[in-house]
């Protein structure tokens, strides 16, 4: 390995390395948080289309410009193991996190979510919604 190699490599190892640790520190702060977490599970109307699945979960990642959305998790189903405790009927699922109850609440009437219920809401039958607050 040349002088200059050997530079460019130690460079990039210590950049990586900075960068790493802001990541980490960035994450620890996020799990200390106390958010407010919103969980909604969609059953499609019609279940075997992966074209409404598909349409669906593309209305629900539109959320994310809703100004109080923290962060959002969209996904279907995991193919794990069957189990008694495992519910994994539903089509659609969304997880949102808000840092407190007054922008869970914002969200509720932002016109962007209500054009979503009004844009998509052909698509589902069955609408279940988990909220909770950290202790």
């Amino acid at each position: 390995m040349t002088k200059s190699n050997r530079r460019k490599f130690i460079a990039g190892a210590v950049l990586t390395g900075v960068a790493n640790v802001a990541a980490a520190k960035t994450l620890r702060f996020e799990a200390d948080k106390k958010w407010i977490v919103h969980h909604v599970f969609f059953w499609l109307k019609n279940p075997g289309s992966v074209a409404d699945r598909d349409k669906l979960a593309e209305g629900v990642r539109s959320l994310k410009a809703i100004k109080t959305v923290r962060k959002l998790h969209v996904g279907v189903p995991a193919a794990t193991e069957k189990r008694d405790v495992v519910d994994s009927s539903y089509h659609v699922s969304e997880l949102m996190f808000f840092d407190n109850l007054a922008d869970q609440a914002a969200y509720q009437t932002d016109p962007i979510h209500l054009k979503f219920i009004e844009q998509y809401g052909h698509l589902w039958e069955k609408v279940i919604v988990y909220d909770m607050s950290e202790v």
